[in-house]
């Protein structure tokens, strides 16, 4: 079975005025002082404001959510606890003209000196995936062939539509915010391992990025596991959408290594065509149509995915998931997406609505 493993930002939200709380270091001191909670789950994100945490590596999409739910339970208790609400949300609705308090580390301030009208904006909560890959070489051959696919997995995970007290007009304004960023979108084609690391180094080389961890495109390898890591999502309202999301993108990965083994051609859109697919699918996440970038055409939201599912059909069988998917699915198109649900509750109950819909949601158990 195909490794697994998420990563999950929130935000601290004031409760009575919804922006964002400087309360991280307290938070994070009562969740070191919780027994069901171990410091590797517990980590510090550039803002003051924000948590983040990542589960143990796992094989099982079960272990995946209990992992997120015990934590979740434990963050909404810290955060109450220090009187703020946790929100598992891709952008904070609104925030203070001031400039945010950084979290307490060189980094970040080195990263605020090299963009500081980024960094200051950057109250953004992402939802990265994380899947085992044999080596760099077959992790560059499975990034190549997934690349048509990633604006599909944006679109099912968009939960950010609210930026500086009004509504963006995009699903995912989160992903449209990384979009200033030096080295942003979707990756280009490698020819091999030895190209993406060749390109990478040259990259640094020009000074407009910090250092690797600036790389933002949506996926990429990590440089501190053996996964390829997909950073395209929104941080969902609840656990169990995630780890649909982190099972929908495993049997991805798993598809693209078969196909890379069976020296399968892989698809190579161009460029622009993958970057218009991805700010397409930031804007309207499943509501209209989406890019079929094999064909350049076209086509609705809900035909993509039937394609999609058929396209990894075969890995979601292998891995034992393809009940959980189309539960999973299933509850999506009632429901609707996390975008879906934060502007229905700003319809029915203004910002008192929305604030209980991200605290409900944060522990909410299937």
């Amino acid at each position: 079975m195909t490794t697994l493993g998420l990563e999950e930002e929130y935000l601290l939200l004031d409760p009575v005025s919804g922006l964002p709380a400087h309360r991280a270091t307290e938070v994070q001191g009562l969740l070191e002082s919780t027994p069901e909670i171990s410091r590797d789950e517990i980590q510090r994100e550039l803002l003051s404001c924000q948590i983040e945490t990542a589960t143990p590596v796992c094989e099982t999409l079960t272990e995946a959510e209990e992992s997120l739910l015990n934590f979740r339970r434990k963050f909404a208790d810290a955060a109450a606890g220090v009187g703020t609400i946790g929100a598992a949300t891709g952008t904070a609705p609104w925030i203070r003209q001031a400039y945010p308090e950084l979290t307490d580390k060189q980094r970040y301030e080195d990263l605020r000196a090299s963009a500081p009208g980024i960094v200051g904006d950057q109250f953004v909560n992402g939802l990265h995936v994380h899947v085992g890959v044999p080596d760099q070489e077959r992790g560059i051959q499975a990034l190549n062939r997934i690349r048509p696919w990633i604006p599909l997995l944006t679109a099912l995970s968009v939960n950010s539509p609210y930026w500086l007290g009004r509504d963006s007009g995009f699903d995912s304004w989160r992903v449209v915010h990384y979009r200033r960023w030096a080295v942003q979108g979707i990756a280009p084609y490698f020819a091999d391992a030895a190209d993406y690391e060749r390109r990478i180094t040259r990259l640094g080389t020009t000074g407009a990025i910090l250092d690797r961890g600036v790389l933002t495109w949506v996926a990429r390898l990590s440089d501190h596991y053996p996964t390829l890591e997909l950073r395209a999502c929104d941080v969902q309202l609840e656990a169990q959408d995630s780890v649909l999301l982190g099972a929908l993108t495993r049997a991805l990965v798993v598809t693209a290594l078969g196909e890379a083994e069976a020296d399968t051609p892989p698809v190579v859109p161009d460029p622009e065509l993958l970057d218009a697919a991805l700010w397409q699918a930031a804007r309207d996440g499943l509501e209209h149509h989406l890019v079929d970038c094999a064909t350049a055409e076209r086509v609705p939201a809900g035909e993509h995915l039937a394609a999609f599912l058929e396209h990894i059909g075969p890995a979601l069988d292998a891995e034992g998931d393809t009940a959980w998917v189309k539960a999973g699915l299933a509850t999506v198109d009632e429901r609707g997406t996390g975008a879906t649900r934060q502007r229905q509750a700003m319809r029915e109950g203004g910002l008192e609505a929305l604030l209980f819909l991200y605290g409900r949601t944060l522990t909410f158990e299937p």
